[in-house]
């Protein structure tokens, strides 16, 4: 039986890219391919997941990575969701990054997703008597 395989690169074919944002209805970002790519080449760190040749899950951090690391997109196909794969994308990160004091991520407001963040020991920042603040274009 084939195994999933974790890598930490960034060097990820972009149809490959495209394919799972486009699966799981991030369709802003694949709205610009080279933006895209730019993006993921740019970032301090880039977790793909493989399944014989088919990219299933990424995870792509950004920040100086002794400080401060901000989570911007953490992903798998749909069909593959709810296998741990997510969960151990997180945890390879947070192995490798295990000094950085702050991780932080924005994601949507669905219960399900709330409750995994929660599960892989994130607090919501109203908890700790922090406000978010954001800015986006539209």
């Amino acid at each position: 039986m084939t195994e999933m395989k974790y890598q930490i690169n960034s060097d990820i074919p972009i149809e490959s890219i495209l394919t799972l944002y486009n699966d799981v209805g991030w369709a802003a970002y694949t709205s610009d391919e080279q933006k895209l790519k730019e993006a993921i080449k740019n970032s301090l760190i880039t977790i793909s997941v493989w399944y014989e040749d088919k990219l299933i899950g990424l995870l792509r951090a950004v920040g100086d990575g002794l400080t401060i690391i901000y989570i911007q997109d953490i992903l798998v196909l749909r069909s593959f969701q709810r296998q741990g794969i997510g969960r151990q994308l997180l945890k390879i990160m947070l192995d490798k990054y295990s000094i950085v004091r702050q991780i932080v991520l924005m994601t949507d407001a669905d219960e399900n997703t709330i409750m995994f963040y929660e599960s892989c020991g994130f607090t919501k920042t109203q908890t700790l008597k922090l406000q978010t603040f954001t800015r986006l274009l539209r």
